[in-house]
């Protein structure tokens, strides 16, 4: 029993590494996003707390490979945006793939 306690321990490590959630930065990502328009920019805000708010919900949902492919293929952008994580992993749920 207690050979398979290093193999316990590395696999918990890992499973954790993946679950963590990101974390963007929601006013830099609508400055970008709104340019000088502040309506668009309340906008953003607005719909990137609620994607945020939802992500920290159904983040169980995914499966490890969905989250660590989404949260990979959207730290790849110039805009972080929790709006788009979600909706990749949402699509990646449901097997149509978003980010090629």
């Amino acid at each position: 029993m207690l050979g398979q306690l290093p193999i316990l321990i590395v696999t918990s490590l890992h499973l954790t590494a993946v679950a963590a959630r990101p974390q963007f930065d929601i006013a830099r990502e609508c400055r970008f996003e709104a340019g000088s328009s502040k309506a668009i920019r309340r906008t953003c805000v607005r719909d990137e707390k609620r994607a945020r708010h939802r992500l920290e919900k159904q983040w169980a949902e995914f499966s490890p490979y969905e989250k660590a492919w989404c949260t990979r293929e959207v730290s790849r952008t110039v805009a972080r945006s929790y709006v788009e994580l979600l909706t990749c992993l949402q699509m990646e749920k449901h097997g149509q793939h978003t980010l090629k």
